[in-house]
């Protein structure tokens, strides 16, 4: 199920605008008429349908929290007019958008959420251990659950734009990367698992962020930084990994702090490859 795990990613990243049947296969892996009937077969219909689908539901979601106006939300979810996105609103809910943001709630909308797929225990490389030091994050936030972290990539498909253009964004050895380093960054986990993720990026202060951004201010820590070459896809598959195997046999305790993604100057947002890093605050 991998070639499925990458090609729901990369909708997730981007169910804003068009994503093609051939990106998702070159995502994938595998050639178009193979991911094709792969998909199908594990999710039930088709790439394209999902999609749809998926598009639609997080439209019906602005629309219902009293979004901006009907046209500009059809724009934002890459639908080209008022007409357009009606009739496939319509097509897919028997509702229309208009009566969706009137009523202000969901309960008779059948949406289509983003599909879990099973987190196996993956195989780990040692970790390091190192003390890092005081991070100042800024970047978009949004509250989550562990059974609603799938929703996650889309959270990065709204921060895109800002990357490189940050305020204050620090650049590693006084390199303007393309877009720079960015972190995720999980925080305020509750005893029912939910919990808040940042997607963002380090600054040297907090003046001049615009309003919308989150910032959080994340002390010196030690860490255990596992570093992972795959798709990041299977971050939820090494994340599961790290806490129900590693960490009870490593002799380390996990710390009420942060934990934080890494994606360093070699990771393509575009295809999900290139690698990351997960910092797990640690103490013996």
């Amino acid at each position: 199920m991998e070639s499925v795990q990458k090609a729901l990613w990369l909708m997730e990243s981007r169910f804003r605008g068009e994503v093609s049947l051939d990106e998702l296969s070159e995502v994938a892996g595998i050639s178009r008429y193979h991911f094709a009937h792969v998909f199908a077969r594990a999710i039930g219909q088709s790439a394209m349908r999902y999609m749809r689908g998926r598009r639609l539901s997080e439209a019906a979601r602005v629309l219902a929290n009293g979004g901006s106006d009907i046209l500009t939300v059809a724009l934002d979810f890459g639908y080209g007019s008022h007409e357009a996105f009606t009739r496939a609103f319509r097509d897919q809910f028997g509702l229309t958008p208009e009566s969706v943001r009137a009523q202000r709630n969901l309960d008779n909308v059948d949406l289509v959420e983003a599909i879990k797929m099973d987190d196996p225990i993956t195989t780990l490389a040692p970790p390091r251990i190192e003390q890092g030091t005081l991070l100042l994050i800024a970047g978009l936030s949004g509250k989550y659950s562990l059974g609603t972290h799938q929703n996650i990539p889309a959270l990065w498909e709204r921060f895109q734009p800002h990357l490189g253009n940050v305020p204050g964004q620090v650049f590693p050895a006084g390199r303007r990367l393309k877009g720079g380093r960015t972190f995720g960054v999980c925080y305020n986990m509750d005893n029912d698992g939910n919990f808040d993720y940042l997607a963002g990026v380090e600054v040297s202060g907090f003046s001049d962020l615009p309003a919308e951004f989150a910032r959080l201010r994340i002390p010196s820590q030690r860490y255990a930084i596992f570093t992972h070459r795959e798709h990041v896809s299977t971050i939820h598959s090494v994340g599961m990994t790290i806490w129900t195997k590693w960490l009870p046999e490593s002799g380390y305790e996990a710390v009420d702090a942060p934990f934080l993604e890494y994606y360093g100057e070699e990771f393509d947002g575009r295809t999900g490859m290139g690698g990351y890093q997960m910092w797990i605050p640690i103490k013996t």
